[in-house]
C-alpha cells in the first residue's frame, strides 16, 4: 500500500488529487501539508499545518516513510515580481524536496508545472523560466523517480472550482472547445491529473510514458492506468 504526501491540497489541482487518492484502494494514507486545513475528513487523511514553506526541517520526522510526493503548490503570476514568483514556485518546492529526499531515498516525486514551461531557463517569459528552472531542479536532484506534469487547460470536476477567478472564467468560455483542445494535447481535468499522479506513484508510467515531462495528453493516458480509472 502506498503512502503519499501532498502539498497544495487546498488548491484546485491539489484538491482534485486528494479526492482521487482518498477513493483509490491502492493509497493507504495521504498526508496533506499546507498553511491551512483542507476542511475534509477521511480515515486515510492526516493533515499537517505548516507556515514556513522555506523551512521544512521542523517536519523532518513527520516526512518519513513516504512512497510518493505530489507537489501541487501554485500561484498566479499576475502582480508578482520575478523574485516573489521564484520564492513560491522554485524555492518552496526545492526546500521541501531536499528534506523529503534525505528521509525517503526511494521516493517518487510528481511536480505539477504548466504547459509552456521553459526548461532552457533562457526564454523571455518570466513564469515559464521559473517553472523550467524548478523542473530542472527536481529532475536533477537525485530522486529514485521524478516526473513533471505540464497541464494546459484544466477542467475542474467533482464539484471543484478554480481558485483563481480568471481561470474559471476562461475555462467556462473555452468549454465548447475542450474536445478540440484535447485533440491538440492541450486539455485535461482535475480527476485525470489526480489519477495520473496515483499511476505515477505506483510506477505505471515507467516504460509507458517514456519521458520526464508529460503534457495534457500524456497525463490523460497515464490516468487510464490508475487502478480506479474510469477513463473519463
Amino acid at each position: 500500500m502506498t503512502r503519499v504526501v501532498l502539498f497544495g491540497a487546498t488548491g484546485t489541482i491539489g484538491a482534485g488529487a486528494l479526492l482521487e487518492c482518498l477513493d483509490c484502494p491502492a493509497i493507504a494514507e495521504v498526508v496533506s501539508v499546507g498553511r491551512r486545513p483542507t476542511g475534509r475528513a477521511h480515515p486515510k487523511l492526516r493533515e499537517i499545518v505548516h507556515e514556513d514553506f522555506l523551512d521544512f526541517a521542523p517536519l523532518a520526522d513527520e516526512l518519513r516513510g513516504f512512497d510518493a510526493c505530489f507537489w501541487c503548490v501554485g500561484v498566479p503570476v499576475a502582480g508578482l515580481t520575478e523574485a516573489q514568483y521564484t520564492t513560491i514556485t522554485h524555492d518552496y518546492t526545492v526546500a521541501a524536496a531536499r528534506v523529503l529526499l534525505a528521509h525517503n531515498p526511494a521516493l517518487r516525486f510528481v511536480f505539477v508545472s504548466g504547459g509552456g514551461a521553459d526548461e532552457t531557463e533562457q526564454g523571455r517569459v518570466m513564469w515559464a523560466r521559473v517553472k523550467g528552472r524548478t523542473e530542472n531542479a527536481i529532475l536533477g536532484m537525485g530522486f529514485a523517480d521524478a516526473v513533471v506534469f505540464r497541464p494546459g487547460i484544466i477542467v475542474p470536476q467533482r464539484g471543484l472550482r478554480h481558485n483563481v477567478r480568471l481561470y474559471g472564467v476562461m475555462t467556462t468560455l473555452f468549454t465548447p472547445l475542450i474536445p478540440v483542445a484535447r485533440a491538440m494535447r492541450q486539455a485535461t481535468s482535475t480527476g485525470e491529473i489526480g489519477r495520473a499522479m496515483i499511476a505515477a506513484a505506483l510506477g505505471h508510467h515507467v516504460g509507458q510514458v517514456k519521458k520526464a515531462r508529460l503534457d495534457s495528453s500524456d497525463i490523460n493516458a497515464l490516468a487510464r492506468l490508475c487502478p480506479t480509472s474510469t477513463g473519463t
